[in-house]
């Protein structure tokens, strides 16, 4: 599929599934989860297409994606006064919300590939190298007594470029440092536990709304 092609259908998939988020009066499992996965296929794109469509270096990639995302944590916090997610409780706060975590996806992808190919380390080392990063707030909230707020946003970022690196290692060619197991099977699979673990909550929450 032509990547504009492929843009246009994920942009449009995307704005129908925010819709329906943006216009749910409380929190219900399956359409948020849809409107994250959708989230999280357009920001992949995004990335993808910024190097593969238009030849933006990596490292140029990398650097805007956060740039923007610093930039929306700025004007996020200085409108509202608060970042914590548990202040989501306005559309526009949501909105900020999620532009982060489409900013997110887009820096993640980049960041992976910016680690894995500009800098030759690999898909599996990038994967193993950020799951330490992941876990650094961790231990920071944990030990160290951080801001909630901080540590639970510098995880959140760097779920990204984690999944990011460990699904390019399962499905890219053995050539090039992968598993060589192809997008189909390794879409199928994650698509597979995404839709499990979202049935799950939305029955656990339906049973939750009935009490």
């Amino acid at each position: 599929m032509a990547p504009a092609l492929a843009v246009l259908i994920g942009l449009v998939a995307l704005a129908g599934a925010m819709a329906v988020q943006l216009r749910a009066p409380r929190y219900v499992p399956w359409i948020y989860w849809l409107a994250a996965t959708m989230v999280s296929i357009f920001g992949t794109m995004a990335a993808d297409v910024t190097h593969v469509g238009i030849g933006v270096p990596y490292v140029v990639s990398t650097i805007t994606f956060a740039v923007v995302l610093l930039a929306v944590f700025v004007v996020w916090n200085r409108s509202e006064g608060s970042l914590s997610i548990h202040s989501i409780t306005t559309p526009g706060r949501e909105i900020f919300y999620w532009l982060c975590v489409v900013t997110t996806f887009a820096l993640g992808t980049a960041a992976g590939d910016f680690t894995a190919i500009a800098l030759k380390l690999g898909y599996l080392t990038s994967g193993l190298l950020f799951t330490a990063i992941f876990l650094i707030p961790a231990l920071g909230y944990w030990k160290l007594r951080w801001n909630g707020i901080f540590a639970f946003w510098f995880a959140y970022i760097f779920t990204r470029p984690v999944g990011a690196s460990f699904g390019d290692w399962l499905e890219k060619p053995r050539q090039v440092g992968g598993l060589d197991l192809g997008h189909p099977l390794v879409a199928a699979v994650l698509i597979s536990g995404i839709m499990l673990a979202v049935l799950g909550q939305q029955m656990a929450w339906r049973r939750t709304v009935v009490d």
